[in-house]
């Protein structure tokens, strides 16, 4: 395995904003998720004590994909500015895997932005 990947991408707060994840094994072929769940954290920077953000991370072990996705809500949690982030998968005490890290630049919106 080769984990972690790296993807930085821009975010326009409060949309919704999706990726899907194909970890693959060192022959290239895929990585069997089964009986794995996964994490998706954004943070305002590396190391403990930073303040993180969970976001949704949902496995599906038939085709073997991790999709992450910011919902509107937890995005409107995000104010302008650079983050990091990173995915992982474990399958309980044993097994943790960082997939992708990366950074997420906000931009904050406009229609429905709050004025205060």
């Amino acid at each position: 395995m080769a984990f972690p990947g790296s993807y930085n991408f821009s975010y326009y707060r409060g949309d919704r904003y999706e990726f899907v994840i194909r970890p693959k094994t060192a022959n290239g072929g895929a990585f069997d998720l089964t009986g794995y769940s996964a994490n998706f954290f954004v943070a305002n920077a590396r190391g403990e004590g930073q303040t993180q953000y969970e976001m949704q991370a949902v496995v599906d072990g038939s085709a073997d994909t991790v999709t992450c996705t910011i919902l509107p809500g937890a995005g409107e949690a995000l104010t302008a500015g650079s983050y990091v982030y990173d995915v992982q998968i474990d399958s309980g005490a044993t097994l943790v895997y960082t997939l992708l890290t990366g950074t997420v630049t906000v931009t904050d919106d406009i229609t429905g932005a709050d004025d205060s």
